[in-house]
């Protein structure tokens, strides 16, 4: 099977898991990583892996199969980052949804999901790798059911809702709340790529937090 993945970031958190996954299945089939679906002609399936770009019909069409993974029971949660939105709302548990691409974002008929388990005590590269490794199971389904998988449409009783894109000014903290308070926006945040700040005696000082496991 030709397989093309693309993933925007050379930098994203799941470029290992990737790698990980390319190496346990080269020998069975053709893959390719990319960074834009213009460095790939066409195959049996396409994953898009956070991936940034609007991939359109006429690059869809070069595939079988052009399937996203996003973190949400879609149709609820659609849009950006949506594990964090969810965390941060207070979730323990999330749905990571492997379904078709479509013109309209995150609207495409679902192929499968998994759920994840995300206690409160985790961290940001815990949480990573409980998403990730569905990620990974998903795609292991995506390729044992080429060609027997009978997707499920969206529920068109249920209202979409969206999440909107975070930036680094998200991973803002107010001195004077308690760390309690703002735990979870602390744990989700990457402390390299976007990380937790706060202002103060005009400075910004950046938060960097790491599990100590007690004996």
């Amino acid at each position: 099977m030709k397989i093309g993945i693309v993933c925007s970031s050379s930098d994203h958190p799941v470029n290992p898991y990737l790698a990980r996954w390319i190496e346990a299945h080269s020998r069975a089939h053709d893959i390719v990583l990319a960074r834009s679906v213009k460095e790939l002609e066409g195959g049996d399936i396409l994953f898009l892996i956070s991936c940034t770009e609007l991939v359109g019909a006429a690059v869809r069409a070069r595939f079988a199969a052009t399937l996203v993974i996003h973190a949400s029971a879609l149709p609820l949660g659609r849009g950006w980052s949506p594990h964090i939105w969810q965390i941060l709302e207070g979730r323990e548990q999330i749905t990571v949804t492997l379904l078709e691409a479509e013109d309209k974002v995150d609207s495409g008929a679902i192929w499968h999901q998994a759920v994840c388990d995300i206690p409160r005590h985790a961290l940001w590269d815990e949480i990573n790798h409980a998403i990730f490794e569905a990620e990974l199971s998903l795609m292991d389904f995506a390729v044992r059911n080429f060609g027997s998988c009978r997707p499920v449409e969206q529920d068109d009783t249920a209202v979409p809702t969206y999440y909107p894109r975070r930036g680094p000014a998200d991973g803002a903290l107010d001195p004077d709340r308690t760390l309690a308070e703002q735990f979870d926006l602390i744990r989700v945040s990457d402390p390299d790529r976007y990380p937790a700040f706060f202002d103060l005696f005009g400075h910004r000082y950046r938060i960097r937090i790491e599990k100590v496991e007690q004996q």
